[in-house]
């Protein structure tokens, strides 16, 4: 089966106001750019957003939240994000905050086709309120529900005609989860190659997961936080 789509345009068409979408990437690393834009070029409205983190203010997700087209977002991480932290204290935003390795465990069960996983993450804290508690071996586990998206939208470094990907650094880190998970899953690569060009032990998410693919273009890989080490003489 031929996934190829021409651009982020066409792969987006049928995502809608009020749906659920899940977004790649770690920080600004290994994020669908291309994905996004069409987003705020399409417009859609009324977003709940599962990511590790929500952007910047002008870039990632960022850009979605000053368009005012998130609902609800779903995250681990949100600390660089002024127009994320002015909406969510004005009560414009909905935010569910979820330890990192149980959002990504969330993602892994709704790829596994698993209904829910017990985590000991969060328990004693806001995060069980209103959750499920059981005991095992004498450990208190909170029962966390697995993600239900109605798309995800991942960022690899390669892939084929078929939906093979291959993810580079830290790019390999929410995406493969999230690629698993999603009812239609979109990715764009790097670089897209004809079938049978990519190594098959090198291969991280199977073509079996992903319904749409094309290669993106002029991506800017924004470092978050610049640190440098003063120079010595």
């Amino acid at each position: 089966m031929n996934k190829v789509v021409l651009n982020a345009h066409e792969a987006i068409f049928d995502i809608q106001d009020g749906m659920t979408l899940m977004l790649g990437g770690f920080g600004l690393c290994g994020i669908p750019e291309n994905l996004i834009a069409a987003l705020v070029h399409k417009g859609v409205k009324k977003l709940t957003c599962i990511s590790n983190n929500a952007g910047v203010d002008d870039f990632g997700i960022g850009l979605m939240l000053q368009g005012r087209q998130v609902k609800k977002m779903v995250s681990s991480y949100v600390g660089e994000n002024a127009e994320f932290e002015r909406q969510l204290l004005s009560g414009e935003l909905e935010v569910e905050l979820i330890p990192q390795g149980t959002l990504a465990t969330r993602c892994m069960a709704a790829g596994y086709g698993m209904p829910a996983v017990f985590t000991p993450a969060g328990v004693g804290t806001e995060v069980a309120q209103g959750k499920e508690v059981r005991v095992f071996n004498g450990i208190t586990y909170l029962m966390e529900h697995a993600f239900d998206a109605d798309f995800a939208l991942v960022k690899a470094w390669k892939g084929d005609a078929q939906g093979n990907l291959i993810f580079r650094a830290t790019a390999r880190n929410f995406n493969p989860l999230m690629a698993m998970a999603g009812k239609t899953t979109i990715a764009e690569v790097e670089e897209l190659l004809p079938v049978g060009q990519l190594d098959p032990d090198q291969i991280h998410t199977p073509g079996i997961y992903v319904h749409r693919i094309f290669q993106g273009v002029d991506y800017e890989k924004r470092i978050e936080q610049r640190t440098v080490k003063p120079r010595t003489e």
